[in-house]
């Protein structure tokens, strides 16, 4: 018979019992998992509890599908795995959520207190292994800890700067008794994050603001953690400064704002990429200075001042200087800098003029727009998300994998809104889409989901499908197959001379003996779901829309694309931004645009 959780605050419980009851306290409604020896005494009283358990068939899928749950809903996402290898399966999610500061706590059993360190059939030292990519971690052997120990990672996870926690409790702890109190004040000396900027940090933003010829607003992800998306566009509009979003940020401004030069980066516009270059003053909210954005930092932004405002003051003047540097969420820092730059121009008639400027980068926007050419033959695979994109329009959520498929996501979907945008962005994490799109869908139900992932990412998590449909999680996976690791591809073709080491996958029509491995529509209705396949542009509307029609399943589609197109614009690795090319051998010329 199942054991019931006790209701009564002071009953004796078990610590499984004190876990759920905790994790039922800290308003989780759903965990990804999967059960296993060290972590089985949680699952007897999580039978009966309110929170919905997914069983998924890889625990890199639980950890991805808790980020993408975060990342669309903005609470914490759960996942739980047991000791030795079940832990281990989670590191590559965890250090993901790390470098995208993703709210996620983590939960794993651990071997019996008193058989840690013994070499114990599945140990591992999850805590230790954890470390160097997780906000913080605990070890619990004494089971009246956990429901602190769960309040305190919930904390931890979603305030300040956003991150996973690891909570690995040892079984002994589950299986033992204590008193459950849940803590209504936390005890957390050392851990007070900076919500409210300096004033007088605010005050010298705005001056060095009105004084600025070239200023721009560099926007990284921090903005959508902060909510502070209706507060960075009325900072641009009272300014009418241009607008930059990094990949983590597409979504924080609308694309279709005209003051919106796109995205910044080693694959940025041509816009985006000239206005960093060619500005004076950086006022960057929430971003980090990273290698993909800047290239060779000692070439970035040569003539710019910077603005850096951030909640993790680890991440000002890292890898740039900054002149003013403001810790404090985006939300605060944006709101204080809108009232201070109203009252320089109210009180002392100062304000900035940045007409001649945003013309200027406008012009560069409309010379230089982010574009492709069509192949002679073969399906193009900007084209099918640019038609995903019109039929599913920016009501859809879109989780993209890592590749050229990403990158063209991050282009030809248009963004309109905050947590439209999900992918894999500081650690590049292949496999990322399908887990993470089924979290998104759990987490927005009423959403359509569109996973864009390629044929080389798609194989290495797609057995989450039959999670998704023995679930009935309806996502929709567009595989752009171009039977190759496609990114990979284009630098051995631009780099090595085109000897294609070890990068075809055999899954399109030119595959050994014809025979496509695996067949990705087979492959899908094999795991429950609906298998389509599209080779011709003129079957793609209707495809999509067949797709679209399905509501009650997951479908995949085998977009069968062009095997050479390529990613345009590119910065080559460890170059200047200025070096930025638009195709193979062309260079825009920024000096015909007086920049």
């Amino acid at each position: 018979m199942t054991e019931q959780v006790p209701r009564s605050a002071q009953e004796m419980l078990t610590g499984a019992q004190s876990l759920v009851r905790a994790l039922e306290h800290a308003d989780v409604d759903v965990i990804f998992g999967i059960p296993g020896g060290a972590i089985l005494p949680a699952y007897d009283p999580l039978f009966d509890s309110s929170i919905r358990h997914i069983l998924v068939r890889h625990e890199q899928g639980a950890g991805h599908a808790a980020q993408g749950y975060a990342m669309v809903t903005g609470r914490v996402g759960v996942c739980m795995a047991t000791s030795g290898p079940g832990a281990t399966n989670l590191v590559t999610a965890i250090s993901d959520a790390y470098m995208d500061s993703v709210p996620m706590v983590a939960i794993t059993g651990q071997v019996a207190s008193a058989a840690i360190g013994t070499d114990a059939f599945q140990e591992a030292d999850i805590r230790g292994i954890t470390m160097p990519i997780t906000k913080h971690s605990y070890l619990v052997t004494d089971p009246a800890e956990i429901p602190r120990v769960v309040a305190e990672a919930f904390h931890i996870a979603s305030s300040g700067r956003p991150g996973p926690v690891l909570v690995d409790i040892a079984k002994d702890a589950l299986q033992s008794t204590a008193t459950f109190h849940w803590p209504h004040e936390l005890a957390l000396p050392g851990y007070r994050p900076t919500t409210r900027p300096h004033g007088k940090q605010v005050r010298e933003a705005a001056r060095l603001i009105v004084a600025a010829q070239r200023p721009v607003l560099y926007v990284g992800g921090g903005v959508i953690k902060a909510e502070a998306s209706a507060e960075l566009a009325m900072l641009a509009e009272l300014t009418g400064i241009p607008v930059i979003t990094t990949l983590m940020a597409r979504g924080a401004f609308p694309d279709s704002h005209e003051l919106h030069l796109g995205m910044p980066g080693m694959h940025g516009s041509v816009a985006a990429v000239a206005g960093l270059q060619k500005s004076d003053l950086l006022i960057s909210l929430g971003a980090r200075f990273d290698d993909r954005v800047t290239g060779q930092l000692s070439t970035f932004a040569p003539e710019a001042k910077v603005i850096h405002a951030d909640i993790d003051p680890a991440e000002i003047s890292k890898n740039r200087a900054a002149d003013v540097p403001i810790v404090g969420d985006c939300r605060e820092v944006i709101s204080e800098l809108v009232v201070t730059l109203r009252k320089l121009a109210e009180e002392d008639g100062l304000s900035g003029d940045y007409t001649a400027w945003r013309q200027q980068m406008l012009g560069v926007k409309a010379k230089f727009p982010v574009g492709y050419d069509k192949p002679a033959e073969g399906l193009a695979p900007q084209t099918v998300i640019e038609r995903i994109n019109a039929i599913a329009g920016p009501e859809a959520t879109y989780v993209a994998g890592v590749g050229q498929h990403q990158m063209w996501a991050a282009h030809f979907v248009e963004f309109e809104r905050p947590r439209q945008w999900l992918n894999s962005g500081g650690a590049g994490t292949m496999g990322y889409a399908v887990p993470a799109a089924m979290g998104a869908q759990v987490g927005d139900p009423d959403s359509v989901v569109w996973a864009i992932d390629g044929d080389g990412c798609f194989q290495m998590t797609n057995q989450e499908l039959a999670t998704c449909a023995l679930e009935g999680i309806p996502v929709k996976i567009a595989v752009i197959n171009n039977s190759s690791l496609g990114m990979v591809r284009q630098w051995q073709t631009l780099f090595y001379e085109g000897r294609y080491s070890n990068t075809d996958l055999n899954t399109g029509p030119e595959a050994i003996g014809a025979r496509r491995i695996p067949d990705f529509v087979k492959l899908a209705e094999a795991h429950g779901c609906v298998g389509l396949r599209c080779e011709d542009e003129a079957d793609l509307d209707d495809t999509i829309k067949q797709a679209m029609a399905i509501d009650d399943r997951p479908v995949v589609i085998d977009f069968v694309v062009e095997r050479d197109a390529m990613v345009w614009p590119m910065v080559a690795a460890g170059t200047s931004n200025d070096d930025i090319k638009i195709a193979r051998d062309l260079a825009p010329d920024w000096e015909d645009e007086d920049l």
